[in-house]
């Protein structure tokens, strides 16, 4: 006589085993449902309806989920090269797509300032940057230095385009303004200047040309001897 079979008491489907990619899966959905200022540990963690102390295993803190994060973002990104495209227009794409991946999302761009990516896709864009910083002639201890001040400077920028398309950043009206309010006697400098072009021009345009000047400057300055 065959037994019967055993009947799980279980509502529901057993969990899927926890990881470090499923985690980040997770975490790359309540950013794009519910916004990043809402991904948190505890927020991942009831999306993989497990506690927050399970993630810490996997993930040391908030702060290392964002750079797995922007490392996942990160491979929707083109970071080949082979060699054809001028070595500067290949610099300015990728620093623009950069840029815009991370001005999509304002609470990630914030982040970047402070948060290295972790993990592969990351370094090939070091590996890009590297690349292309060489054929420019820049020696290595230059474009070490130079990778960073790029990246800080893209970071920066895609926080500032961020917080202007989601309005919540300062009206560029009230800065011009502010500037056009300048008292003679105390900012003589200031208030004889036209301090509408401390404001005007297209800001893709304004943002090739710093890049240009930081890319200028690298390459007329190498980085200072025992650094």
């Amino acid at each position: 006589m065959s037994s019967r079979e055993p009947v799980s008491r279980r509502t529901r489907p057993a969990k899927a085993p926890l990881s470090r990619a499923a985690i980040v899966d997770a975490a790359l959905r309540v950013l794009e449902r519910d916004g990043g200022s809402k991904l948190t540990m505890r927020r991942v963690a009831a999306e993989l309806d497990t506690g927050p102390a399970s993630l810490y295993v996997y993930v040391r803190n908030t702060t290392g989920l964002h750079a797995l994060l922007i490392d996942r973002l990160l491979a929707s990104l083109d970071l080949a090269w082979d060699g054809a495209e001028p070595w500067r227009e290949r610099l300015h794409r990728v620093l623009a797509d950069y840029r815009g991946l991370l001005a999509e999302r304002p609470e990630i761009a914030r982040g970047a300032l402070s948060v290295w990516p972790d993990g592969p896709n990351y370094l090939d864009l070091v590996e890009l940057l590297l690349r292309l910083l060489a054929a420019a002639g820049v020696d290595q201890r230059a474009a070490a230095w130079a990778v960073d001040l790029l990246l800080q400077h893209v970071s920066a920028a895609a926080a500032e385009w961020a917080e202007r398309a989601a309005d919540a950043g300062q009206d560029l009206d009230d800065l011009s303004a502010t500037l056009a309010s300048a008292d003679p006697r105390r900012h003589p400098v200031l208030a004889s200047f036209d301090t509408a072009l401390l404001t005007a021009g297209d800001p893709e345009i304004r943002d090739r040309w710093a890049v240009d000047v930081l890319i200028d400057g690298v390459l007329a300055r190498s980085a200072p001897a025992g650094a």
